[in-house]
């Protein structure tokens, strides 16, 4: 049964009544809607990092680390634990048609990696070629819409980072390059075929748009793929060059790399807090942030198709490429001298940082419709939950994407990794220029949510999160399918996005 939870808007706090939960909850600083929550098993590697829905068994699969816990999606019980530690360290989950892809990385990652595909009824390893070398790393797999390609994300991150080519120093940086760098690739798998028809590369693709990072001392490292409704083209975070790569899955190689520019936080909006000071307080700065987005997920508007990105920014595994603003050669004063830069970007007085501390919606060329600005920082410092020793670095961090459609109109829920509770933003997105935030969906006990998924069941839809620092995996209730004509989607208090909100949340105040 749905509980009652606290919906936060930027006017007010409006509460959702659900038959379980008396008013007096209202008083609590934030209430439970979630479902279940299943604590997946750490001390043997079994996390919680990507989570798949599949409707066929109705079951969710949960990737990390060691292999795969099989939950009932409706009540979270365990229905088997897939050990796949033979295969390697597995890295991420996709389910269509029932059959589960998963990624595997080589114990040593800059070796290829594997992909093999596990039929969702037995949960055993799918009759037939099940088996792919793929390339190093493999970090994330989507199938198209149609399901008749796997597309598989090779980060291909390298061992050891290139040396420092620049006089040390002097910024902006420049490293030479890696001695060990697999290339970054997506590869193609033919499912009527079973087998790999390519494997697309970055080496030499055009580019366009700005501030696309080259001299960082690694390659282009894919890491998430969008696929549109067609199923013609994929749109590829390279996240750490602040990028987007474009993949014709036809011809089965890329055609652009878009560069994803520049955020001004010196901009009303978009203020940031730069400090770890103890104090969480938003103000604009004359800093400038890389977008580099993680998930991303696509929609069509209007024969369009857009590209939500969750931005949360990345430096280096090894942090090569970042200095505090305040270092000799950048010589930032307070209150940007702590701040975490990019040092193959920045200079003094002109400062580049990970991330933007935001999710966008952008059209399928990267020309960008639409940023949340600060609304992501200011509606966690607003509900209590802001991490402020993550100041310095980007924020709550965005991370994972999900898109649903709900009674005609589209939501995007943007899972905010470094909060002090596990929290997901959500945004009425149906009208992609004309965004507007809904509110935050807390969730005591769980942290750092990694991956995001939609489902509906009987006639409500949920929402499950995998969650990395908890190694929880949890589900939020959303709504119950309203009758025709009804302003009450019950879970989220969507019909205030239809001109009911603020009336019905005065009602129930």
């Amino acid at each position: 049964m749905p509980r009652l939870f606290r919906l936060r808007t930027p006017a007010l706090a409006c509460a959702i009544l659900a038959p379980v939960v008396s008013l007096s909850a209202l008083a609590a600083p934030t209430l439970n809607s979630k479902a279940w929550t299943y604590t997946h098993d750490p001390a043997n590697g079994y996390l919680s990092e990507i989570v798949a829905f599949d409707g066929a068994s109705q079951t969710l699969w949960v990737a990390g680390v060691s292999g795969v816990d099989v939950l009932n999606a409706r009540t979270g019980a365990l229905v088997q634990r897939i050990d796949t530690r033979a295969y390697g360290s597995i890295n991420s989950v996709a389910v269509r048609g029932g059959v589960a892809a998963m990624a595997f990385e080589a114990p040593v990652r800059t070796d290829p990696g594997n992909v093999r595909l596990f039929d969702t009824a037995t949960r055993s390893l799918l009759a037939g070629t099940n088996t792919f070398a793929v390339g190093a790393l493999p970090d994330m797999l989507t199938f198209t819409p149609d399901g008749s390609k796997l597309l598989v994300a090779n980060e291909g991150t390298p061992s050891t980072y290139g040396a420092l080519a620049s006089v040390p120093g002097v910024f902006p940086r420049t490293y030479g390059p890696a001695a060990v760098d697999p290339a970054g690739s997506v590869s193609i798998i033919d499912m009527a075929t079973r087998s790999v028809s390519a494997a697309a590369t970055l080496a030499g693709v055009a580019t366009t748009g700005t501030h696309i990072r080259t001299n960082t001392g690694m390659d282009f490292e894919p890491e998430y793929i969008a696929v549109n409704a067609a199923g013609t083209k994929a749109y590829v975070s390279l996240q750490e060059a602040n990028a987007m790569g474009v993949l014709d899955i036809q011809s089965g190689s890329f055609a652009r790399i878009v560069g994803l520019g520049v955020k001004d936080f010196s901009l009303p909006g978009n203020r940031i807090d730069p400090l770890n000071d103890g104090t969480a307080n938003l103000i604009n700065v004359n800093v400038k942030g890389l977008y580099q987005p993680d998930a991303m997920a696509t929609f069509e508007r209007g024969g369009q198709t857009f590209v939500v990105m969750a931005n949360e920014g990345d430096y280096r595994e090894d942090d090569g490429d970042r200095s505090n603003a305040g270092s000799a050669g950048l010589n930032a004063a307070p209150p940007l001298n702590a701040l975490r830069v990019s040092n193959t970007d920045s200079s003094a007085g002109n400062l580049f940082t990970a991330g933007a501390r935001s999710f966008s919606i952008r059209d399928g060329n990267g020309a960008l419709v639409y940023d949340s600005g600060e609304i992501l920082d200011r509606e966690a410092i607003a509900a209590g939950i802001y991490d402020d020793g993550r100041s310095r670095d980007k924020g709550v961090e965005p991370e994972g994407v999900e898109l649903m459609e709900i009674n005609g109109r589209i939501f995007a829920f943007i899972g905010l990794e470094r909060t002090l509770q596990a929290a997901i933003a959500a945004f009425d997105i149906t009208d992609p220029a004309n965004t507007s935030f809904v509110g935050l969906l807390i969730s005591n006990g769980d942290r750092a949510p990694e991956g995001l998924k939609g489902y509906a069941l009987d006639g409500q839809y949920y929402l499950a999160f995998s969650n990395e620092g908890s190694s929880t995996t949890s589900v939020f209730w959303l709504a119950q399918v309203p009758e025709p004509g009804s302003l009450a989607l019950a879970g989220l208090a969507l019909a205030g996005l239809l001109g009911a909100r603020l009336r019905r949340a005065r009602k129930l105040a």
